[in-house]
Parts: C-alpha cells; sequence; structure tokens
C-alpha cells in the first residue's frame, strides 16, 4: 500500500518528484491560459485581482520544469483567506502559508506527477518580483540563455534537492529582477 503524500519525509517526496528539465514546450502557455481562465471562473476574480503566468515555463525558449508556475495577486487579507478557502476545496494543496503569501501545487499524486502540475503563489498585490524576473529575461534571451544552462547545470548536481536548486538560482534570479525594477520592465 502506497504511503498518502503527507505522510512522506520531505527526502521521500523528492525521490518521488524529482527536479525534472526539458525542452520548451508550445503547450505551456495553453496550460496556462487554461488554468487561469478555471480559475476566474473558480474565483469569481475582481478588477482587484491579477493572475499572471510566471516560472520558466513564462520564458520564451528555455528548458524548464514542465510545471506551470501562476501568481495570483489579491488586494487584502480578507480576499487572501476567502481565495486560499476556495482554492483548497477545488483540489489544491497548501504547500506554505506565511503572511500575505500562500503557496499550492496540484498535480502531484502518490504515484508521481500528473500530466499537468502547477504551482500557484497566492500574494498580495504588488508581492510580485517573479513577473520583473520572467520579463527581463523574455526582453533579454542572451540572459535567459545564461539561466538555462544556469539551471542545466543545477540539474544534474542536485537531483532530488529543490531547496538547494532553488537556491543555488537565487543570486542569478536576484540581481536579474533588481535590473528589471531599475530598467522598468514588467510583464501585464
Amino acid at each position: 500500500m502506497q504511503k498518502d503524500l503527507s505522510e512522506m519525509s520531505l527526502e521521500e517526496l523528492w525521490q518521488l518528484f524529482p527536479i525534472q528539465l526539458s525542452e520548451p514546450q508550445p503547450h505551456w502557455i495553453n496550460w496556462y491560459e487554461e488554468e487561469a481562465h478555471y480559475l476566474k471562473k473558480l474565483l469569481s476574480l475582481s478588477e482587484e485581482v491579477r493572475i499572471s503566468h510566471i516560472g520558466s515555463t513564462a520564458i520564451s525558449g528555455i528548458w524548464a520544469k514542465p510545471i506551470i508556475d501562476l501568481l495570483i495577486e489579491v488586494a487584502d487579507d480578507v480576499a487572501l483567506v476567502q481565495v486560499e478557502k476556495t482554492l483548497i476545496a477545488s483540489g489544491y494543496q497548501c504547500m506554505s502559508k506565511m503572511p500575505g503569501r500562500i503557496s499550492f501545487n496540484k498535480g502531484y499524486t502518490s504515484e508521481g506527477f500528473a500530466e499537468k502540475v502547477f504551482h500557484l503563489h497566492l500574494r498580495r498585490l504588488g508581492d510580485h518580483d517573479e513577473r520583473y524576473f520572467c520579463a527581463y529575461l523574455n526582453q533579454h534571451p542572451e540572459i535567459a540563455s545564461a539561466y538555462e544552462q544556469l539551471k542545466l547545470t543545477l540539474w544534474k548536481k542536485y537531483p532530488n534537492d529543490r531547496d538547494a536548486y532553488t537556491e543555488a538560482k537565487s543570486e542569478f534570479v536576484t540581481k536579474y529582477t533588481l535590473m528589471a525594477k531599475e530598467e522598468g520592465i514588467l510583464i501585464r
């Protein structure tokens, strides 16, 4: 009998869900658009809520984990709590929670990844550095290529350690996020 995901240690989860990178896929944008459309209907989103495609699948032409990252920005803590409850009721799993920031996923099963996997970041309006980073890399293909090479190197070094993989990219991400902010480059 297989363990429930909630019963697994972090090491067991990392073995079941290793870092996998794949070449760019045209369907990533479609998966984002379908999920964003679903979420807009599910959440009855108002004008004060924004959904954005973030993460490497939102950067043109680079290898990425085949996981669609979405950012939902809401106006206040009341909306944050309401959206959290609705997402959990609809099948998203809460992965982490801190003031003003909640992370969810969908597509993780006791057998491994589902066909479509989503990471959803729920935040207060304006907490969106990822939008700057993606926009900068989309406007600077040479930087996107350098990021891709970094990711490919780290994938081989940390295939079963998402924390180390993410931490090793943080200096690069911070540098180009700051440059995007200085230049005023932001995705809509």
